[in-house]
């Protein structure tokens, strides 16, 4: 398995502003085949979608990807450096359990995107990787990969990345630099549910991994 288009610039102060600037570059794209059947056996709606549970082996597979995503050095803009061993995948994939978690919630902050909801879709990613750092039980590698497998995820469902054949019969990760038009929107109803569910995550995160939540606004425009 390989990263066909591997990210080597910092991409923010410290490992939740990597995320969140990666995740914002990809706003507004269109939703993806991997993972959305999860939102059309629901009906089309991802709030009912986010109920739905992954296979042990469907979240085996997007922690493969999110380790061939995951670099092998990363720089944040303080200068602070996070090397990570890619020969020794064990010591840094975190348990299957905390991933199909991660999972959960980057599906939610998807769904965020999809519905136009750019402050829930922050404050969903951001109290993820509070709560993570917040159980102190991590390693900065460790951190760094759950980072990678929210992001994998989101990319996925947003269809930015595709897995294709390689020339040695391998499967790569593509990176989809051209940017979609969406072909999918939520209803006022959707979007009120999504709004619902990631305030529910918030506010059940321990005091020292919450995060502001969204400002209440009225009627979308666009």
């Amino acid at each position: 398995m390989q990263l066909a288009k591997a990210v080597e610039k910092p991409m923010g102060a410290g490992l939740s502003k990597m995320g969140w600037s990666m995740i914002g570059k990809f706003a507004g794209c269109s939703l993806g085949l991997a993972l959305a059947a999860t939102v059309v056996t629901s009906g089309g709606d991802p709030a009912k979608a986010q109920t739905k549970e992954l296979s042990d082996k469907s979240v085996q597979l997007l922690m493969q990807y999110a380790w061939a995503l995951t670099p092998p050095k990363f720089t944040a803009p303080d200068g602070k450096t996070i090397e990570v061993d890619k020969s020794k995948p064990k010591e840094v994939i975190v348990p299957l359990d905390t991933a199909r978690e991660v999972i959960k919630v980057a599906r939610l902050t998807a769904y965020a995107q999809l519905c136009q909801l750019p402050e829930e879709q922050r404050a969903n990613y951001l109290t993820l990787m509070k709560r993570e750092e917040a159980k102190a039980s991590w390693t900065q590698q460790q951190l760094l990969y759950i980072n990678q497998l929210h992001l994998f995820t989101v990319m996925t469902l947003t269809g930015k990345v595709a897995i294709v054949d390689g020339k040695e019969g391998d499967k790569q990760v593509v990176v989809q630099e051209k940017k979609a038009a969406p072909t999918a929107s939520c209803t006022d109803t959707e979007r009120d549910r999504v709004k619902a569910q990631i305030a529910a995550y918030i506010s059940s995160a321990p005091a020292a991994a919450k995060t502001a939540e969204p400002v209440k606004s009225g009627t979308q425009t666009k």
